[in-house]
């Protein structure tokens, strides 16, 4: 896997108008991968697509190389631990950030849009979508090639020659948008100790109040992920050898974070009588951009679904190579129109792989277990394959069961309380709190994936063969007990061992 970070050079083509006006039109070749069929099946105008990104995660589908800026790389959420009563959403971006990767750093980009999505009623649809956009403020010109000429000791301190700004849109359907966040200023990446000597105080500077109650953040942070992608080298060598390294640790990634009432997420502002919510990200940019006569580029065309991410390691481990660029491109409420997708979850590729390599027979298809996991969520306690009513919108008291429909999201019962000792392995070690019901910073979702994968959730029983999983069992770094709970950034020499114990 490439850990490149080189800003990605733009993939076009371009025109010039009657009126010198050249355009230039973003990978056309994202239009042949998906097809005008697929296209139109995810909502997109048959005009050329952006090829710089249709992607999400750690770079499991084929085009995200090409535009780390709207790799979405995981998404949580979880009922905050000290402050019960709202909920905080997580979204990652930028895969394998280097600390050292100067002098340009890690900046969101600002012609794009960074949503975080809410269905309350099962709809697969947005209910209320937060959206991000950036804004950029750079002195640098033609006078220096540093991101700052001097200590940092606070976010408008002069010697900082590049900042971000950003706001916040409340969207609901119907209504016209709501700013609870305006002109915030993001924290910059972490240059090092010469630089910036108070990294801690630049980010708690950077929490701001968001309007109507909660708190928002944008920056850079620790990834927080925590897994061996040597999975993919035919499942960790084929005799489970190569194992126990944490292959993000040591990285970065640029974060947004967002802690709101649970009765703002809630169907019909009520959390008390629908506390299931299911949550996604995406991030959308415009297809096309104008380049005019006086050498100015301006984005134009209609926004398009670039990056999407719900459950974590879906796109990277369930969906085949040739659907990964649609399926980023679809709503959630478009999965089940595709029977690839489906197929794949009620039979998945990874147990017949494992059955192969190590000889655990793989659980018997169709997988009704997997499809509660990852598009119904879980409740039906007395008939389902899982015992259990835990996380879908089904259990909400105002939803309309004939407009539910199986769509991949991360679904979140905001009535069940945090625990006091959080279990790694979420629900399967008996937490009700944690993956998958919601997802938290410290749930090994590999592991408990795994499992999963392998019929733990639906025997309720931990497949003895599997149980030390990839041995990374832990964050190298731990997280905080306040918001925005994520890591402060590595910055040189990186720590990428493993935590002791």
């Amino acid at each position: 896997m490439s850990r490149s970070t080189r800003t990605a050079r733009r993939n076009r083509t371009s025109r010039t108008t009657s009126s010198g006006t050249a355009v230039r039109r973003r990978g056309s070749g994202a239009v042949a991968v998906l097809g005008a069929g697929a296209l139109l099946a995810a909502g997109v105008a048959a005009v050329p697509g952006p090829g710089r990104a249709h992607a999400s995660s750690h770079r499991e589908a084929p085009l995200i190389a090409t535009s780390p800026q709207l790799d979405n790389t995981d998404v949580y959420a979880f009922v905050s631990p000290d402050k019960t009563d709202t909920v905080t959403l997580v979204a990652n971006f930028i895969p394998f950030e280097e600390p050292n990767g100067g002098p340009n750093f890690y900046p969101f980009a600002a012609d794009a849009r960074y949503n975080l999505n809410i269905d309350s009623d099962g709809d697969g649809k947005p209910d209320v979508t937060y959206r991000f956009t950036f804004q950029n403020q750079d002195k640098r010109g033609t006078s220096t090639f540093l991101y700052n000429n001097g200590p940092v000791t606070s976010l408008d301190d002069e010697n900082l020659l590049f900042r971000q700004t950003y706001t916040v849109q409340e969207i609901r359907p119907g209504k016209a948008p709501r700013t609870i966040v305006q002109n915030a200023v993001a924290a910059p990446s972490n240059v090092g100790k010469a630089s910036m000597p108070d990294y801690q105080g630049l980010r708690d500077a950077a929490v701001t109040d968001v309007q109507g109650g909660g708190k928002a953040f944008a920056g850079q942070t620790e990834d927080p992920f925590f897994l061996d992608l040597r999975v993919f080298d035919l499942l960790y060598g084929g005799n489970l050898t190569e194992v126990g390294q944490d292959t993000v640790a040591g990285y970065n990634v640029n974060t947004l974070v967002l802690q709101l009432p649970k009765n703002a997420l809630a169907l019909n502002g009520d959390a008390a009588r629908n506390p299931v919510i299911g949550v996604w990200s995406t991030t959308e940019r415009r297809g096309m951009d104008i380049v005019t006569d006086d050498g100015k580029n301006r984005d134009w065309g209609k926004f398009v679904q670039v990056s999407r991410l719900g459950n974590p390691l879906v796109n990277e481990v369930v969906v085949p190579a040739a659907l990964k660029d649609r399926f980023n491109a679809l709503r959630p409420d478009q999965d089940a129109t595709v029977p690839q997708l489906v197929d794949r979850v009620q039979n998945p590729e990874v147990p017949q792989l494992i059955e192969k390599i190590y000889g655990l027979k793989a659980p018997a298809a169709p997988r009704a277990d997997l499809v509660e996991i990852f598009l119904t969520g879980i409740a039906n306690a007395a008939n389902g394959p899982i015992k259990a009513d835990l996380n879908s919108q089904l259990l909400n008291k105002d939803v309309d069961p004939k407009k539910v429909v199986p769509a991949e999201e991360l679904r979140l019962n905001t009535a069940i309380p945090p625990t006091a000792k959080p279990n790694r392995l979420g629900v399967l070690g008996g937490d009700l709190g944690g993956f998958p019901n919601g997802r938290r910073l410290s749930d090994d979702v590999v592991d408990i994936e795994l499992q999963a994968l392998e019929g733990a959730a639906a025997t309720g029983q931990i497949v003895p063969a599997l149980a030390k999983g990839d041995m990374v069992d832990a964050n190298n770094k731990g997280f905080g007990g306040s918001f925005p709970y994520v890591g402060l950034p590595e910055y040189w020499p990186v720590n990428r061992a493993l935590p002791k114990g």
